[in-house]
């Protein structure tokens, strides 16, 4: 078989037909005892009549064998034959045509040849198109096969340009030609008129005979050849949707653009294969093809386009196309073999056919309401991708288009044989590799403003932490921060106040991550700095920073403020954050909103002593919500534990981070001297974010 794919028309045709009973064909009345053949230094086409017996015997193969009872089958083309699938003249039925309607597996053709005048090596060209496999004897001698030969069957592959060359010795005289073929059950329900041989051999000088396998090779290759220009375009498509996908991970559409081109690759690479070279069976080929890579090419491209659109509801979308593709591979597989005609009655097709036909109009429907959506969202750019989305449409959907609505689908390009597809494929990659390339551009230009933004946030953060810690007589105060990204949501603030010499402590944590965050903590800092000038009691400070917030959306903060007078009398106000420890000990607390979350809200305030060489530790949530691999909390217990122990605020900063840092980690250490001492200013961290 030159080629494995038919159309569904064919197949149904034919399932309607197979029922009808087959006449075994007459057999002539005189047929010749041998062909007689004046070579010189050409070639003779074999045509005419062949014996031809079904079955299998290698007693068949000998010379000596009296044929005289086998039937006839005539190889001599039919005025006006082409052949069903690729349309090329000199097409000759197949048994099945010829009197042997049912018959699948082994049969035999011999023909007795007088060569005369003979100038050289004799060759035997072997047809173009055999259903399926074969094995070419002469004198009872095995010249060559095409297809692996078992004891009761045979592996089949797609029939390839062949010539064989006869013993040195046989140049002239009488010869016996004897073809042992084996036809797969399968190839009985692919073409209406299978088996055996569809053109007759040529006999000849084997010079000649190799310039006609030349000449057959160039025509595979100019009916393929456009293949491999397509494998290119997609090549390099797949190159540049790698290379953008490398550089860019956050757009799935590259992945997907990615995998349908290697799909197709795949597709293409099948052909191509099948068509030079024997590395793939016939069975496994159609399977691979048809069954397999066909269905979920199509939902690779619908799931390609469904990204590139940004359709909101994707996990809907997945399950709809792979549902679809896993029903069109069972589907296709009942009308392929070795499925059909097996295990699937032929008459099946009748309904398979157009149920095969609904399931890819569903795919075309999807295909049509994902770019409906995505114009209306995109405008322009939907509007842009509007005519690749045709073009793929095309490339999927052609044989479909040649049965509904006759559209020619092959078309002769220089000489070489070029499909609707093909076309479709190479101008479609072409438009959406500028699309993805423009879209990639765009994505970076926005990149780089978010950068220059979060840069400026940066800045202005760090504008807001002074050079130096101010004096803080009578305490000593370390601080750690370690943000989980470049602008974090953590702040701190250390204010002393000049009428009474106390210090206030400020702590918190905004929500939300990024720029966002950042710009809130700056809003927060400046309402601090600016609140503090008229009032330092924690509790009016918290209300008027609860005013701020309050209103802006979601913009809310966990706050804690301490105010810790030259004689170690603290007083703290809390709206929802960690509580401080005291001595290694969890001052308790009660509940209290976050600031910014409702006006007017009620805040915990506690009053103490900080006596001489006691230490305080406030830290944010970032420390015990650390998680290591086994996704395991750092925890509030590991927490309490080390500070058992005289720890510092970097080396529990450093436990948490090194732990598995999920937030940004902020630790703040205050002890209280022994004994009041002017001491050097400490650089330090004032507000962190």
């Amino acid at each position: 078989m030159r080629y494995a794919g038919t159309s569904v028309v064919l197949l149904l045709l034919f399932g309607l037909a197979a029922g009808l009973p087959g006449q075994k064909a007459p057999t002539p009345a005189a047929p010749r005892t041998q062909l007689e053949a004046t070579l010189g230094d050409g070639t003779l086409e074999l045509s005419g009549l062949w014996k031809f017996h079904i079955g299998d015997d290698m007693a068949w193969a000998r010379p000596d064998f009296d044929d005289s009872s086998w039937g006839t089958i005539d190889l001599t083309p039919p005025a006006g034959s082409a052949n069903p699938e690729l349309g090329s003249s000199g097409y000759i039925p197949g048994w099945t045509a010829n009197g042997y309607p049912k018959h699948t597996g082994f049969a035999w053709y011999r023909l007795r040849v007088n060569v005369q005048s003979s100038h050289g090596r004799l060759a035997i060209k072997m047809p173009n198109e055999v259903d399926d496999a074969y094995q070419l004897y002469v004198n009872g001698q095995l010249l060559g096969e095409l297809g692996k030969f078992g004891e009761r069957k045979a592996t089949a592959y797609s029939t390839l340009p062949r010539a064989f060359r006869l013993p040195r010795e046989l140049r002239n005289g009488p010869i016996t030609i004897a073809v042992r073929i084996f036809m797969d059950s399968a190839s009985l329900f692919l073409t209406p008129d299978a088996g055996g041989m569809h053109e007759p051999p040529v006999l000849g000088h084997a010079g000649v005979i190799g310039t006609l396998i030349q000449m057959d090779w160039d025509d595979t290759a100019h009916v393929v050849g456009s293949g491999f220009l397509e494998m290119l375009i997609l090549l390099l498509a797949w190159m540049v949707a790698v290379s953008l996908l490398s550089m860019d991970r956050t757009e799935p559409s590259y992945l997907w653009l990615s995998l349908v081109c290697a799909v197709t690759i795949l597709s293409n690479g099948v052909v191509l294969i099948v068509s030079f070279v024997p590395w793939i069976a016939l069975t496994p080929g159609i399977v691979l093809q048809d069954v397999i890579i066909g269905p979920i090419r199509i939902g690779l491209w619908v799931i390609f386009w469904g990204y590139w659109f940004r359709i909101s509801r994707m996990r809907w979308v997945h399950r709809f196309v792979w549902g679809l593709v896993a029903l069109t591979m069972v589907g296709t597989a009942m009308m392929r073999a070795p499925i059909y005609g097996q295990h699937v009655p032929v008459h099946a097709s009748v309904y398979l056919t157009p149920i095969l036909l609904g399931l890819r109009l569903s795919f075309a429907a999807l295909l049509c309401a994902i770019t409906f959506r995505g114009i209306r969202k995109q405008k322009t750019e939907g509007w842009l991708a509007f005519s690749a989305v045709v073009l793929v449409a095309v490339a999927l959907f052609q044989v479909q288009l040649r049965l509904l609505l006759h559209v020619p689908i092959a078309f002769n390009i220089l000489g070489f044989d070029v499909q609707l597809g093909t076309i479709s494929t190479i101008f479609s990659l072409f438009l959406i590799t500028v699309m993805l390339v423009r879209r990639f551009l765009h994505t970076q230009r926005i990149r780089e403003q978010w950068k220059a933004e979060i840069e400026q946030a940066r800045q202005i953060q760090h504008v807001l932490i002074p050079e130096q810690l101010p004096r803080t007589p009578g305490l000593a105060i370390e601080s750690e921060y370690r943000p989980a990204r470049e602008v974090g949501g953590d702040f701190f603030q250390i204010l002393p106040v000049q009428d009474d010499g106390s210090v206030l402590i400020v702590v918190g944590d905004v929500t939300g991550k990024g720029l966002q965050a950042g710009m809130l903590v700056a809003l927060i800092v400046g309402a601090i700095r600016t609140a503090v000038q008229y009032d330092s009691d924690p509790l009016i400070l918290m209300n008027s920073l609860n005013d701020r917030l309050w209103g802006r959306g979601r913009a809310s903060a966990t706050c804690l403020i301490l105010q810790i007078r030259t004689d170690g009398r603290v007083t703290l106000a809390n709206a929802g954050h960690l509580p401080p420890y005291l001595n290694g000990i969890e001052i308790e607390m009660d509940g209290s909103l976050p600031i910014g979350v409702v006006p007017g809200a009620e805040f915990f305030v506690s009053h103490f002593t900080l006596e001489p060489g006691d230490t305080l530790m406030l830290m944010s949530d970032g420390v015990a919500e650390a998680q290591d691999q086994q996704k395991q909390l750092f925890g509030f217990e590991r927490i309490e534990k080390m500070l058992q122990q005289p720890i510092s605020a970097a080396e529990l900063a450093s436990a948490a981070q090194d732990f598995g840092q999920e937030d940004d980690i902020l630790v703040l250490r205050i002890q209280r001297r022994p004994q009041p001492e002017n001491v050097p200013d400490e650089r330090g961290i004032l507000t962190a974010t």
